[in-house]
């Protein structure tokens, strides 16, 4: 019983282990070389399968501009233009201000998203055991110690740093649109007024804290919203992977219903996107 739970659990360790690559005295290490070698440490698969993934974004929406074309769209033509439409649509009910960046950030997020998310329905063995094998094969590795997360979204670097990015933008919209004393006012002053200057001096600091959290709050919201939907699927489909050669039967089921989950995670990220960007370009009075 004993050595099933050990078995277990170091299947489900293992495929939770990110390949890592980090700066030593010795030069660079990997994996296990790098549990003590402090911040600087990289996540090699995460950022391998983002920017993979991002360039494939690239070259189907580059494709379709390219081949598109005035008469009657191909199949491929149209759904490109729908998602386009799509994104537009939300963009127009939601974002009010004027910016020609807001769309375009919209659709990347959108779909950039929606592909790394997908890498969830691939099952949970195949990539990681043939990245053992071509360790094993071309670098005499223990298969055991090559690790390969091919979901970057359930990395929590990878969706803080998109996070980060949205919060970057939010904070430079703000001082755009109302300058910088606009900004510091926002977090100050907004929502009291009050003509009695005691008064306001008592309530800043109070309002200080409320709104540095309620802005703070927003990248946290949005990247632990992301990782912590596509990790407890991806934990199912690790426990799935557990059963062995019966995984498919089971892995099909559960991916059915996740891909809702895929789809809705991407549309949640643009959306609340756009509304943290709205929210920035709307000038208080």
């Amino acid at each position: 019983m004993a050595a099933e739970e050990v078995t277990l659990s170091s299947h489900i360790q293992h495929h939770l282990t990110n390949a890592k690559m980090c700066s030593t005295d010795a030069g660079l290490a990997f994996n296990k070389a790098c549990a003590d070698s402090g911040f600087w440490t990289w996540h090699v698969d995460t950022l391998a399968w983002s920017i993979g993934l991002g360039l494939i974004f690239l070259w189907i929406f580059r494709s379709a501009a390219k081949k598109s074309t005035i008469g009657v769209p191909g199949k491929f033509q149209c759904f490109i233009e729908m998602v386009v439409e799509f994104v537009g649509a939300n963009v127009r009910d939601t974002y009010h201000g004027n910016s020609k960046l807001v769309a375009p950030l919209a659709l990347t997020i959108f779909v950039w998203v929606f592909l790394m998310n997908l890498m969830d329905l691939v099952p949970v063995d195949f990539l990681p055991a043939f990245a053992g094998f071509v360790g094993e094969q071309a670098f005499g590795m223990d298969p055991h110690d090559v690790y390969m997360k091919i979901v970057p979204t359930t990395d929590l670097n990878m969706t803080a740093a998109l996070a980060l990015g949205v919060f970057i933008l939010m904070i430079g919209y703000s001082i755009k649109i109302k300058g910088i004393g606009g900004f510091i006012a926002e977090l100050t002053l907004h929502p009291f007024s009050s003509k009695n200057k005691l008064m306001m001096a008592v309530l800043i600091p109070f309002n200080l804290l409320l709104e540095t959290i309620a802005l703070v709050a927003k990248p946290f919201s949005l990247a632990l919203r992301l990782f912590g939907n596509l990790y407890a699927g991806e934990m199912i489909f690790i426990l799935i992977g557990a059963i062995g050669l019966m995984q498919l039967p089971l892995h099909f089921v559960w991916a059915v219903f996740h891909i809702m989950v895929i789809v809705l995670q991407a549309f949640v990220f643009m959306m609340l996107t756009i509304v943290y960007l709205s929210m920035a370009s709307t000038e208080s009075h």
